[in-house]
């Protein structure tokens, strides 16, 4: 792969900054409370509308910046903020990706308003794939959505759902034929206050508690033919191929995980990046026999490995990001490299700014035992890191890796 250039252009490094400013100002300092609160942060989200930040046009403007570097680089600032509250920003661009991958102009046009809303009434949109039997394994799913007098009728048990019950706006990934797999699969929209779709439990979490994650429970839930993303013309000839022994594309949820890995690899980097910051800044100040801790060549050596790193995890999340918005085809699964990377890295980062600390560390008087926290469910959602590994082994080797 060749034409990859990291450079920044000047209006990225404009939202860079602008970005920085508001996690700085207004995320950081709040991101001891709401973890605590383990709540949704909505004066955080109000803020955010209201500069700007958490809207459509924020989110369509960055996603089709030329470099495709905008999105990454402000969602690092974010999660370096605080990660809960950055994920309850962002949490609605998962619904918006799927909606945007799978979903016709005018479906676009009709509900990806809905799911942002305006500074003065913050909505929230929620992408729902996971079920409690079918996580890392997709084709498990057993939500049906059933055809019925040019409506759809959608039973099943949604699980692991960021802002699962609490959004107006749900995107559902559902089996229209169980005998297909993956390939049977489709999403739809589930409109505001739609009788029959419920939160069943919330989840309270290791980490990233300012996010809301729970189940979502569709009892009879009727929706229009409309809200089926893409149309059923669009679904049957899909099917008809698939049943006749031809290629189909990729199935719906996978094409939305494939679209955002650049983007969620970019908020594990934001993370990794905070925790080498804090501890690196402890190391300059915190005196040990005499001399600053920094002074030790194990401290300066585990420092040094920490920014690397960082840097590494960073540069794969942005040649897959430029990729991306360029056309390149992930031929080497470099998504999946830069979310692997990306969230190991922050896992292992934070847990050294621990080590650094020592006992402060692991209190709560010092954020790195949060970050730490935060960045363990990088190496689980939007695909395990063995998940990744499957994936990138299949396109190195090109054979059906089990």
């Amino acid at each position: 792969m060749t034409g990859f250039c990291p450079e920044l252009s000047d209006d990225v490094i404009e939202v860079r900054d602008w970005v920085h400013a508001f996690a700085r100002d207004v995320i950081r300092p709040a991101g001891a409370e709401w973890d605590e609160r383990e709540e949704t942060p909505w004066p955080i989200l109000q803020e955010a509308a209201k500069v700007g930040l958490y809207s459509l046009d924020f989110f369509a403007t960055q996603w089709f910046e030329q470099s495709g570097l905008a999105l990454p680089v402000a969602f690092e600032e974010i999660f370096w903020g605080d990660a809960g509250i950055g994920l309850s920003i962002v949490g609605t661009g998962l619904a918006a990706a799927a909606l945007s991958a799978n979903g016709t102009p005018e479906q676009m046009g009709e509900w990806l308003p809905q799911m942002f809303g305006t500074e003065n009434d913050v909505k929230l949109g929620a992408f729902c794939a996971s079920e409690p039997d079918a996580g890392s394994d997709i084709g498990a799913i057993r939500t049906r959505a059933v055809h019925d007098n040019g409506d759809w009728v959608l039973n099943g048990v949604k699980t692991w759902a960021t802002n699962g019950g609490i959004a107006d706006v749900h995107v559902v990934v559902a089996s229209v034929d169980p005998s297909l797999g993956t390939r049977g699969q489709a999403s739809f929209v589930i409109p505001p206050g739609t009788p029959g779709l419920s939160m069943g439990q919330k989840f309270r979490k290791h980490g990233i508690r300012a996010s809301h994650t729970a189940e979502v429970v569709l009892e009879d839930v009727r929706v229009p033919g409309s809200c089926l993303l893409g149309g059923k013309e669009k679904l049957d000839a899909r099917l008809a191929r698939v049943r006749n022994g031809e290629r189909a594309g990729e199935q719906a949820a996978m094409r939305t995980f494939e679209t955002t890995r650049p983007s969620v690899a970019a908020m594990a980097v934001g993370i990794a990046r905070a925790g080498f910051e804090y501890a690196r800044d402890y190391a300059r100040e915190r005196e040990q026999f005499g001399r600053k801790i920094g002074d030790n060549q194990a401290i300066a050596f585990l420092l040094a490995d920490m920014a690397t790193r960082v840097d590494v995890a960073r540069l794969l999340t942005w040649r897959a990001a430029w990729m991306a918005r360029n056309g390149r085809p992930f031929e080497q699964a470099e998504g999946s490299m830069s979310k692997l990377v990306a969230g190991e890295t922050a896992v292992w980062v934070t847990e050294q700014a621990i080590q650094i600390l020592g006992g402060a560390g692991y209190t709560r008087e010092h954020p790195v035992e949060r970050f730490h926290r935060d960045a363990k469910i990088y190496t689980i959602f939007e695909g395990t890191s063995e998940i990744q590994r499957l994936i990138i082994g299949r396109a190195v080797t090109g054979l059906p890796v089990r």
